[in-house]
Formats: C-alpha cells, structure tokens, sequence
C-alpha cells in the first residue's frame, strides 16, 4: 500500500510539472488554429490579437506550436505567438531555446486521413513562402514587407458574394494565412469584376482578399 501511495505521488507530481512547464504567449495577430501541426490541417478556430493562450510545446524541426486557449487546443504558427524574454516581447519559436518552451514530437498522422497536398494536386502552382513579421515591423522573413498585422476594413456584401461563390484553383503555401502577409509573384490572384482594389485567391484552405498594389492579404474569410 505504502508503494502504491507513493507512486501515486509521483504521478502527480510529475503531472504538475508538466502543468506548470507551459509557456504563456500572447498571439499578433488573428491566428488560425489547426487540428494538426501543418496547413493541410484544417482550421478548427482562430485565436484574436494580443489574447493570451497556453503554450504546450513546439515541434524543434518544424514552426508549428501546440496551444489551448480556453476550450480550444490544437496547432498555432509559432512565429506569430510573443513571449517575454527578460525586458523584452520576442516572437516564441526562434527564441525557443531561449525561452525554455517544451519541445514536444510531431503527431503520427494516418495516410488515409491526412490532406494531401502534394504539387500534384496544386494545378502547377510552386510552394513557396506565406510569413509575416511576428511583431508588427520587427525583423522577421516577411514577404513584401509584411507585418501580419495590417489593418483592413470590411468588405463589401458585393465582394464578399462574389469571391465566396466563385472557388478558385487552391494553394498551398509555406506559413500561414494572416493579415498583412505577403502572397508570392509566383501564386495566381484573381480579379473581382468592378472591384479593381481587391484580387482574391484560395490559400492554405481559405478564400483571402488580397491588395493589387502590394499583394498583402487585407482579408480572410473564416
């Protein structure tokens, strides 16, 4: 019995302390959050600007964070959650180490179920780069000078009935889909008829409104 107990507290310590090794982040900009670690996972909800969410652990080899905010838990783009390092708010996965955030292993994933997103199913569209700065103009590999946190206005019923009944050819894209960021020369946007400051296009599982002048996204659809 004795054994039995201790062992049980054990457990539980070695329960709080995983608990407690979570990593507080606040989040830059809206930010999708996944069902898996990657943007062939489909979006199960979206986490607002400066929001605070609990950080399980990052994946080391990829920029993919688990995170859980209140009843909601899946996978966040880990450049776009801030931490504070000593006096300062860095951007979370390139200061990981720094940081001390968990470094957890990649889910298994069943080949039947995964998304597939192989070139061969991209129409010819190459794979490229979809990031924007973590922390508005700080250094980051920002596309166009992409901030990921742009201000946008809402579109028009007109727009909005046009890009949302007619799909087009979907990409995908390395990073995620946020406001602000840049869309590669390389990936096809789309006119909307007598709307000559909006292209549109499907990325990453979402229809984005996007600048002509800039190719930054000024809106997603969720």
């Amino acid at each position: 019995m004795k054994q039995y107990l201790a062992s049980t507290v054990v457990a539980a310590l070695a329960v709080a302390g995983a608990a407690s090794a979570q990593t507080a982040a606040t989040v830059s900009t809206d930010l999708n959050v996944r069902s898996g670690p990657g943007v062939q996972h489909g979006v199960i909800g979206a986490i607002g600007t400066d929001q605070e969410v609990s950080v399980i652990g990052c994946i080391d080899s990829a920029n993919w964070c688990q995170v859980s905010s209140g009843t909601l838990e899946g996978w966040a783009y880990g450049d776009y959650l801030n931490v504070r390092a000593g006096d300062e708010v860095v951007s979370l996965y390139p200061n990981r180490e720094t940081v001390g955030v968990t470094i957890i292993q990649a889910p298994v994933e069943d080949p039947t179920t995964a998304q597939d997103t192989a070139v061969g199913g991209l129409g010819g569209a190459a794979m490229g780069a979809l990031i924007g700065g973590p922390i508005g103009a700080v250094a980051g590999a920002a596309i166009g000078g992409a901030s990921g946190a742009a201000a946008t206005e809402e579109p028009t019923t007109e727009v909005t009935a046009y890009v949302t009944s007619n799909a087009v050819e979907p990409i995908y894209l390395d990073g995620e889909v946020v406001v602000g960021a840049g869309v590669p020369e390389t990936v096809t946007i789309y006119d909307i008829p007598d709307q000559p400051d909006y292209r549109y296009a499907q990325i990453n599982g979402q229809t984005v409104l996007i600048s002509p002048q800039d190719r930054q996204i000024i809106h997603i659809y969720r």
